[in-house]
This record gives structure tokens, sequence and C-alpha cells, in this order.
């Protein structure tokens, strides 16, 4: 999240779209119930009713899989009418950059930006790149009327998105797309603020990237970013989804959002050249500049005394991934089921049903020698060599359970939506033989080291040269058991030298002030041994430690501030300051600079996040200083030409990007069909699906199929969660008062479609796709409602998919029905939008 969970209490407008929060987060929905009685307005677009649409003040449905259809015509009425916030489009984004003349459309281009390679399914991305003037600055138009300029592409692009169009797409009435329209574009202006609450049910899809990157326009082009009751967030299936991604959970990425190492980037300077932007504009932060610190500082943490200036920081014992290299989700199932792993490590997790296309993970799974998997109960991974359809006696894989502690029973820390860092003490201890899992992690690291030692291996270095100071040492150097606390201040860091306070460069022209006097004492940042209290001082030079840079602070010399649990809320805006802790720095709303003017006066006066206080006095004397929440950087706001920096600091140029030409599959969204439609055209472009989205098509794998209208699966199908069951089930199935509250898979279909299919309520139907069947209970429901789609009348069902097997009598996973697909740039499964057919059984 850009904002947290408290912070919904201070919007105008909330639009949940892709997300459920009443049944799914209900927590949260008690912030957006207090916005409400303050007068607030709920949206809820979903393709059912539910309970979060029953407590909108307006429902709009819509097809799975044509959110940026509905999103685009947002935009563009956005634009048409003229309802955007200028002055904040014009300062803090890139909309008044010029792109190539050679840049083209999809509107131009059949549904195709300029640049793609239909073999290599992938772009050349030379003609999204932006004009430059002589010294490599970027050209801009501030009056944002040439035609090349950000802004007029933009228009250009979604002029395409009518009402009529998107209706004719996405199944929802033109009046309520008018209605959502005009509500949502009622906080376009400074004294508004519109917030987006999303799940999974966005960004499960070939285009989930860019149903992101729809609303974040959407919420620039209305000011709705760094202000109290706006953002774009995440509402985070799991109580620690957001600390898991922090601290480098993915592939392709180190704890803190660092890339991970390619092969071919030889040394640490190689790697810095590649991933640090660079800035020649004086008001840029560029705060990526400082990856050199968080880098070294990161190998300090991991190698200790053994990484050096000599060794280069221990740089070369990185694993490293092959440039190209994809080792996503789905890559790992599609290489286990070629038989190019031994082994597996299922840690917490249950992927024989949270997999999409689950019978190909399940099939998977059978072509390994090992697999070891680390759980609060047996589940359908663990057992499913003896699942349907299996016969133990010919699969190999030889399992290993190791029982782990449950939540309560161990001490540490969450991180939530909010990026609130929430330290948690053990209530009772771990049942039986389970251990929490940094016990269990400690003790395969002893034995992994040990068997280095006796044996040897392929770069060991990687594994023995691990600091691992988390606990008293004994005389052979072991760790009898893991002291939490210590691995927090391990990600915190260390200094480990003194580290002086050094004066900052001079600018030219600048006069150095006078030398102390003679016996001052040197202004020192830290002293060795003290833990770093923050990232502006770590250091690149190997003399600060720090397992995780957006963490730094948030276990220093003044404590554990993750265990806080302050009342205090100075500004009355829900921020509290002293409970808990919040990366980065403790900041509650990300890019807070831009809730304020050039000149540094809120937007808002009666919600400021911050504002500029030029008659405040800080700790070094000068004058001027931001109050309120904690800034995005000290620096005076932009209006000081010689100070100032822009508010978006994490970019290189310092605004908020419109226009993306990082991205795979174009520098805007743009509908396409989902990989399984129900749909002979895309009433966009002539282009049907995600051209640069993972296809699998293998031939030998019998598991990769996908069928588009197709009469034997007429039917749009979602999936969803609901609140008596977690994830796929593992603890709640295992609950008996849930599992008695929602005892098996149903499927809910609409009453046009029952009678059309002669179903009752409480039948039993079949639910079948091109890769599988399960048997469910039919809710018969008005939830559920046909969508017009063009001439055509479209049904969708959805699904919930938290049971399996494993459990008797419940039925199996509706992942079993999903395909294999991935979007573009996350390679995130498509889940929320497949084919299916339903039948009535008996």
């Amino acid at each position: 999240m850009t904002n947290h969970w408290i912070d919904f209490k201070n919007s105008d407008v909330i639009l949940i779209m892709g997300a459920n929060p009443a049944e799914n987060h209900p927590v949260s929905f008690r912030w957006i119930m207090k916005a409400k009685d303050a007068g607030a307005k709920v949206i809820c677009v979903d393709p059912r009713f539910t309970r979060s649409a029953a407590k909108s003040n307006l429902y709009a449905p819509l097809r799975s899989g044509t959110d940026i259809a509905f999103l685009g015509g947002l935009i563009n009425y956005i634009l048409q009418n003229k309802l955007y916030f200028e002055q904040y489009v014009r300062d803090y984004t890139n909309s008044a950059y010029l792109v190539s003349g050679d840049f083209k459309l999809p509107g131009e281009l059949a549904g195709l930006f300029s640049g793609y390679d239909p073999k290599k399914r992938s772009y050349d991305t030379k003609s999204w790149s932006f004009q430059k003037n002589a010294d490599e600055s970027i050209k801009k138009d501030p009056t944002m009327q040439d035609p090349n300029c950000v802004f007029q592409l933009l228009k250009k692009h979604y002029g395409r998105y009518t009402p009529e169009l998107v209706s004719k797409t996405t199944g929802t009435p033109k009046e309520k797309l008018l209605e959502v329209y005009k509500l949502y574009a009622s906080t376009g202006k400074p004294d508004k603020a519109g917030t987006s609450l999303y799940a999974m049910g966005w960004t499960q899809h070939t285009v989930g990237t860019q149903n992101i990157r729809a609303m974040s326009i959407i919420q620039l082009l209305l000011g709705n970013m760094g202000v109290a009751g706006g953002g774009i967030n995440a509402l985070r299936g799991e109580s620690n989804v957001q600390g898991s991604t922090d601290h480098g959970l993915l592939f392709h990425i180190l704890p803190g959002y660092m890339p991970v190492p390619l092969a071919d980037l030889k040394d640490t300077a190689a790697y810095i050249e590649k991933h640090t932007p660079k800035s020649k504009d004086p008001q840029s932060a560029n705060w990526w500049g400082n990856r050199n610190k968080y880098l070294v500082s990161y190998m300090k943490a991991i190698y200790g005394a053994k990484a050096t200036k000599e060794n280069d920081f221990g740089y070369a014992w990185l694993p490293k991934l092959d440039p190209g290299m994809n080792a996503s989700w789905l890559m790992i199932f599609d290489n286990m089921i070629k038989g190019k792993f031994k082994g597996f490590f299922a840690w917490g997790q249950n992927p024989a049903c949270s997999g999409s296309n689950s019978t190909k993970v399940r099939n998977a799974l059978t072509k390994l020698d090992w697999m070891v998997t680390t759980n609060l109960f047996d589940n359908e991974t663990a057992s499913f060599w003896k699942g349907p359809g299996m016969d133990p006696a010919s699969v190999k894989t030889e399992v290993f359970f190791l029982p782990a502690a449950a939540s309560f029973e161990k001490e540490g820390s969450i991180s939530n939506s909010g990026r609130w860092a929430q330290w948690r003490t053990a209530a009772v201890k771990p049942l039986g033989q389970s251990k929490p899992d940094a016990e269990i992690i400690h003790e395969l690291f002893q034995k992994l080291k040990a068997l280095y030692a006796k044996e040897g291996g392929a770069l060991p270095e990687q594994l023995t040269n691990l600091t691992w100071n988390y606990g008293f040492k004994r005389a052979d150097g072991t760790i009898k058991s893991i002291d939490i606390h210590a691995v927090a201040k391990e990600i915190n860091g260390y200094f480990l030298e003194d580290v002086e306070d050094r004066p900052k460069p001079l600018k030219p022209g600048e006069k150095a002030p006078p030398p102390p006097p003679p016996g001052t004492p040197k202004k020192m940042l830290g002293k060795k041994g003290e833990l770093v209290g923050g990232f502006a001082q770590l250091q690149a030079d190997g003399s600060t430690s720090c397992g995780s840079w957006i963490y730094c602070q948030s276990y220093n010399e003044k404590g554990n501030m993750m265990a806080r649990r302050g009342k205090k809320d100075p500004t009355g805006l829900g921020m509290f300051p002293e409970w808990a802790w919040c990366w980065p720095v403790n900041r509650r709303i990300i890019y807070n600079r831009a809730s304020c003017d050039p000149a540094g006066k809120p937007y808002n006066l009666k919600k400021s996040v911050v504002y500029w206080n030029p008659a405040a006095v800080q700790p070094t004397g000068a004058l001027g200083a931001w109050v309120g929440d904690v800034p995005d950087g000290p620096w005076p706001p932009m209006a000081d030409e010689k100070e100032g920096k822009k508010p978006f600091i994490m970019r290189a140029d310092g605004v908020a990007a419109i226009f993306g030409p990082g991205l795979k599959d174009g520098p805007f969204p743009e509908h396409y069909e989902p990989v399984e439609c129900p749909v002979p055209e895309n009433f966009f472009s002539k282009q049907m699906s995600n051209p640069a989205s993972k296809i699998f098509k293998d031939a030998n794998i019998k598991e990769d199929v996908l069928s588009t209208c197709d009469v034997r699966f007429p039917l749009v199908a979602t999936t969803y969660r609901v609140t008596e069951h977690w994830q796929t089930g593992v603890m709640t199935r295992n609950t008996p008062w849930l599992l008695e509250l929602q005892p098996r898979q149903f499927c809910e279909i609409s009453v046009e479609l029952a009678k059309e299919k002669n179903i009752g309520n409480g039948d039993l139907v079949e639910v079948s796709s091109a890769r599988g069947k399960i048997e469910a209970v039919a809710m018969v429901t008005p939830r559920m409602k046909p969508f017009k789609i063009g001439d055509m009348t479209v049904h969708e069902v959805g699904l919930p998919w938290c049971f399996g097997w494993h459990t008797p009598g419940v039925g199996d996973a509706a992942n079993l029905l999903t395909p294999t697909a991935g979007d573009a740039n996350t390679m995130i499964p498509e889940t929320k939008a497949f084919m299916v057919g339903i039948a009535r059984k008996g």
C-alpha cells in the first residue's frame, strides 16, 4: 500500500475493485464504514454482488478480465470532461515529456504498440523512449499540447475507450459506468481524495500489472497520490505477505527490492552501473542512486567479516540468475514436470491446491526424487502421492514432513498491507515436535554446513561463509537456538566501524564553512557495534551492515520500534506514529510531499499529511522543515530552486510515470481478453490476448491446454476466498467449527443460468474446463447476473479456492480448472478469468 488501513477513513470516495474486503479483509472494513459514516461514498465493481457491494453506495457489475476496459473508460471520462487536477499532473507527473516520434499506439497498429516481434512475443522498446536535448535531459512541453507529449498520447490512446465500447466489452450497463465515472472523478479536486482498494481480483490476470497501472494513472490524473485518503492500496491476502516480499521471497529481488544479480554482472561495480539510475536534474533526489550503499551493507550483513573490499564484499558468493532467466512459480513447475529438478521444499505452502492448473502441479511432484514439506497439518501437497488419480506404488518421490509452529506459537514480526511492521510475542509453546520456522532453518543450516565441511561441493562459500550470529555460540561454534531479536537487529543493521558524520560535498561555487576550533570532537554518525539509526546512515565502504535497507531503523539503539504500542495521533488522521513501525523510516503515507503544492502548502488544509514550515528551526540551526508525517526526504519543496526536490524520490526523474516505458507489454495499459474468453473478437482491436504474456504450449505436456469459444466450456469462471477459510484451507479445514460454517466446495451461478441448465439450489454439479473437473454444490443466487457482451449473453460462475481432497467430503481444488498462463511483467498466473462448463450430476 502507498497508504494504510486506517487511512481509508480519510477518503471521500472509495473504489473497491478486484477485492472483497467485507468478506476477505473484514477488519479493514471497519475503516471503510467509518469513512462512509463521515459522508464518504463507496463504489464496488465486481462480477458478483458481494457483501462489500451490499454495503456500498454504488455497485456496478463487470465481466472478469475486462478491468482495463472499465478503467480506460474512466481515464477517457476524466480527460474529456477536464476533471483532472491540472497543477498536480503538470508538476508531479511525466505528462509534459515528449515521446519519440516513432512511437505508435495500439489504435494505429491493430492492438499492438510499436516495436513488437511476434516470433519472440516481446517488444523492442526503443520507440518508447523520450526525446532528449543536447545535454541528454528530456524534452518537455509545459503546455502539454505537443502531439508527442505524454498527456496528448494518453488522450489519443484512451479516446477509443468510449462508454458504449466499454459497456459492450465489460457487460457493465452504460448508465452504471457513467455513474461510477462521475462519482470517482469528483475526487480530482484539491480538497477531495479517492482511494483504490484491490487484491488478487486485479493481479491474477495476464494483464495484472497493467490493471494496477491503469488505476495508478487515474490516481495521478486526480491528484490522489501522497494524500490522506488516497493512494493505490493492495489488500494483502495474508498478514505477512508484505513482509515476505520485502525480504526477498520472489526469485528476482533481494531484500529491499534490489534486483538479484545476473551472471553476466561480474562484480559489484558492474551491478551498480547497471542497476543505479542516473539523473542530471538537480531537483531529483534519485534515491536509488544510493543502491551501492544498500548492496554492500546487505553483503556485510550476510557474510560479515568475510566480506572485504579485497574480495568485493563477497559478491561472487551471491546466487545469480542467468541473463533472461525466468525462475517464477509457473516456471518452477513447468521445469519440474520436465524432470529438471531432483528436490523441492514446499515451505508453508500447498501448491497442489494453490497452484494454477493444479493437475500439472500434482503431476510435476511425481517427477521429484524428494520433497520436504514444512507445515502445520498434512495436506494435499504433502500427501499428493496418494491423492485422486495417483498410484502410490508408481510415485518415486520421497516425502519428508517437518511440523511447524503456528504464528501464535513463535515470536517475531509481521508486516501488514500498510507496511506496518508489528512485533508479536509467543502466546503458547509449540505443540509436540513442531518448531518455529527459524529453528527449522537453523538446524538445516548447521547440518548443511557440516556436510559441506566434510564432503565439499559446488561453491560451498555461499553457505559456509554466512555470518549466522543469531545467539550464544558454544565452543564448537554452533548455536543451540535462534534469538529472533538478533535476526531483527541484523536486518536493521550495525555500524561495523566508527563512522564520522562528514559534511556534504560542496556544490559548484559554494564556499566551504570555516574549520571547527582545535580540539573539537568529531561528529559521529555511529560507533562500532551500534545499531544503525536509519538507511541514510548506510555506507558503501563496508563500514555498515543491513539485511534489508527499507527496514533500517526498525530495531535501533532506542529499542525494538516494531514493539511500540503508543496511541498518540497528533494529526487526527490515524497515522499513529508511535504504534509499531512502518517502512521506510516510519513514513505512513508514501510520496507525502505530493500532497502539497510546489511551495509546500497542503492542497487539503483539513487533512494535511505534511506541510512546509519555513520558520521551523532544525537541529542544525537551519530554518525550514516539514511538519506532520515523516516526509519523503528533508529537502525544501520544489519552489526552492536551489535546494528543493521533487516528491517522487524513488524515480530518477522525481516525477510519477503516467507513461511507463519500463514495462514489457506497453507504456499504457491496453485491453486484451484473457487467454480463455467467451468472445470471438476483442472489440478494441484485432489483438485478442496480451501479446507479451507467457503462454505454455509444450506438446509433450498434456496439462497445458487452453480453450476459447469452445461450446463445451461456454461460461466465464472466477475464483475467490471466503471469510471462513484461510488460503487453501490447510489451517481452517482442520478447525472443526470453521469447516462446519463452510463445509464444502460450491459454485455460485445465476438464477438465469440455473434455469437454462435445469440446476436447482443445492444440486451436486460437475464444473469442468479443458484441464480438469471438480464436483461442487450449486448455489443458485441473484448475486450473479448474466452479462450482455456485444450481441451475446454471457454467464459467469464463481468458485472458492479453499478446498482440497485431503479433507474428506469437501470436494477438490478450484485450481484444477485454471490455466497455466502468466502476466508479462510478474508471471502471476491467470486464475480470475477462465472458461468452464457446468452440468447437474445424477
